[in-house]
């Protein structure tokens, strides 16, 4: 929203939410109706092209909102290192409404102007016309518009709404006001208009109009340079016609310069170009490497956890993963192909994330795997080989630790990271399970006033340590499984070993529950009022509602932390899971130890080392 909105700042539609689509409903009933009366043949080209168009339209931006979010995680060539935040992924969750908004106008368009129904595949006169009149009328009025727009009586009412985003993803590009957006249309409706009124306009030179007009206005907010030096060497006046993501990046950063819209000309004419575009080009182009100090090694879970990365959809991946919208199943095809696409091509890990800490830089890499490859028996040993090779390539990086998340750390698959601890004794980057914060974190949870608690099971690594801190403290531990619980006991020194009990009869009346696989029925033994305490990294399916469900374990993030805009699986905004926090606990406080296998950091010195750093407790014991 801009600073003191004008007239014409909310669209139509946006309280309808997702069901703005609707609006589209009398395109679809006015075809429905002419195929009903009179067959396919009555439905002309022009009309045929408007909905595929918009949908093609919202793929082309899509691939440009994953590769922009892809290339500033890993790539060096980024034009602007800051962060983007919450804040501006939910101001910009409204990018299609411009798409919705010119599919009604070209309908409307199309009923007004019957000459349309009789377009011809393609004109090339006409593709002429209009790129003459894109360079002239079209660019010579945005630039002029654009520079209006930047004086203090509209730029407070409406521009700056689009420039509340420094750091740009490629859908900033359509997040303005809806009265912008109507003058926008209106320029770019000279060149189609005059076509049609010239009698030279075609359909697919409409189509290819409007996907340049996107294609550079994504390009220009992506935040990383892609365009190769060799293009203005070979056509030296290219830079006059075209401009490129950094040149725009400028006029984010500096306000008031670089005006033009795709064709910095104007720029130069009227002496408004920023002095600093060609040397920005060159060192974006050029790029600086970069080392994080933390890479955290996850994988995808479920089919649709896809479209969940920071990389898919970026409304989707600023919501926990639990919030589905309910559009979502309508994707499960594309679901189901990106699965098989990862299985039979991903040959390694890639970034997803990029995180600052102060002074501390991290990535997120993602193991191209889903949660049922992983129980897979004849799978194992190629997931190993796939965290194998992100181990060596981080250690070859100079990476100082890597952080194995959620199944990539299960004892049945590598022994929660000894495989590889054992397999290259002499590596550089430490393997952190996070086991030992993780146990911090479930022991935190438990009421302080707790005399008993039921452990479901007992053959976890972070099971044994809480079974082995609360029997500590003199706190019974109640399991009704006898292998577990002999297995346990076999391990505790006499002391503690007499407040392990094992009785299937107790835990009814037990209400604190530390589980990590449980199913229904076993939910509904619980007594009324029980606290169930996951201790696994995955969430509970809650069947009680007379019970109360904690987070996996997991702490609220500093807010010095940076860049945070894309929600850690299932858990809130701005919280962390135990095991990612583990990793950046070993770089800050310097420890140089694997924690993996058997091995596990104290839970109490990893646990004031989290809450030394501002890490803040979900729950209060």
């Amino acid at each position: 929203m801009a600073t003191r909105p004008g007239p014409l700042t909310e669209w139509p539609w946006q309280r309808m939410g997702n069901f703005k689509y609707l609006v589209m409903a009398p395109v679809v009933v006015h075809g429905a109706y002419r195929v009903m009366n009179k067959g396919w043949g009555d439905i002309d080209l022009a009309y045929s092209l408007i909905l595929p168009s918009l949908a093609l339209r919202m793929i082309h931006n899509q691939i440009w909102i994953s590769l922009s979010r892809y290339q500033t995680a890993r790539s060096k060539h980024r034009i602007v290192d800051r962060d983007i935040e919450f804040e501006q992924v939910d101001r910009e969750r409204g990018w299609d409404d411009q798409i919705v908004f010119n599919g009604l106008l070209f309908y409307v368009g199309y009923l007004a102007m019957p000459s349309v129904r009789r377009f011809p595949l393609w004109r090339t006169d006409g593709a002429v016309a209009t790129a003459l009149l894109h360079a002239g009328p079209v660019e010579f009025l945005y630039y002029w518009f654009h520079r209006a727009l930047h004086h203090h009586f509209l730029y407070s009412r409406y521009h700056s709404h689009h420039h509340a985003s420094i750091v740009t993803e490629p859908i900033t590009s359509v997040i303005h006001p809806f009265g912008e957006h109507i003058v926008y249309f209106t320029l770019f409706a000279i060149p189609m208009l005059s076509t049609v009124y010239m009698g030279n306009g075609s359909a697919l030179v409409f189509v290819l109009y409007i996907v340049y007009i996107d294609f550079m206005n994504n390009m220009g907010h992506c935040n990383f340079e892609l365009v190769p030096k060799w293009m203005f060497q070979v056509f030296p006046p290219l830079k006059y016609l075209m401009y490129t993501p950094s040149f725009h990046s400028l006029h984010h950063t500096q306000f008031r310069t670089n005006y033009s819209l795709f064709m910095p000309f104007y720029d130069y004419i009227y002496s408004t170009m920023d002095k600093a575009s060609d040397e920005l080009y060159e060192s974006s182009l050029k790029g600086t490497e970069e080392t994080p100090d933390l890479v955290h090694l996850t994988h995808m879970t479920n089919l649709q956890s896809a479209y969940h990365l920071r990389v898919g959809f970026a409304s989707i991946a600023s919501k926990p993963s639990d919030n589905s919208e309910w559009y979502m199943w309508t994707l499960w095809p594309l679901a189901w192909l990106s699965m098989v696409v990862a299985w039979i091509y991903g040959s390694s890990a890639f970034v997803v994330e990029r995180i600052k800490l102060k002074k501390m830089k991290m990535q997120t890499w993602v193991v191209p795997r889903y949660n049922f490859q992983y129980g897979l028996t004849w799978d194992r040993e190629s997931i190993n080989d796939l965290i194998e090779k992100a181990i060596l390539d981080a250690d070859v990086r100079g990476v100082k630790v890597l952080s194995l998340g959620l199944l990539n750390q299960a004892k049945q698959l590598n022994g929660n990271g000894e495989l590889f601890r054992q397999k290259y004794p002499k590596l550089g980057v430490r393997i952190v399970d996070g086991s030992g914060l993780a146990t911090g974190v479930v022991l935190k949870s438990i009421p302080s006033d707790a005399k008993q608690v039921f452990l479901h099971t007992g053959t976890s690594k972070i099971a044994r340590a809480v079974a082995m801190a609360l029997c500590g403290k003199g706190i019974q531990v109640i399991m009704n499984r006898k292998k577990e619980y002999d297995m346990l006991k076999s391990q505790m020194p006499e002391n503690r070993a007499s407040y392990l009990k094992c009785s299937s009869n107790d835990i009814t009346k037990v209400k604190i529950w530390l589980v990590e696989r449980i199913d229904d029925k076993e939910q509904r033994m619980a007594p009324k009022g029980t606290v169930f305490i996951p201790i696994s990294q995955f969430p509970l399916k809650k069947v009680r509602k007379d019970c109360t469900y904690l987070s996996t374990p997991a702490m609220k993030i500093p807010d010095t932390m940076q860049n945070i805009h894309s929600c850690e699986n299932w858990l809130p905004r701005r919280v962390m899971s135990a095991w990612h926090i583990a990793g950046i606990l070993h770089v800050l406080e310097g420890w140089s130890v694997h924690e993996c296998g058997d091995d596990m950091m104290d839970p109490e010195k990893a646990w004031s080392a989290a809450i030394r750093h501002g890490f803040v407790p979900l729950t209060k014991a």
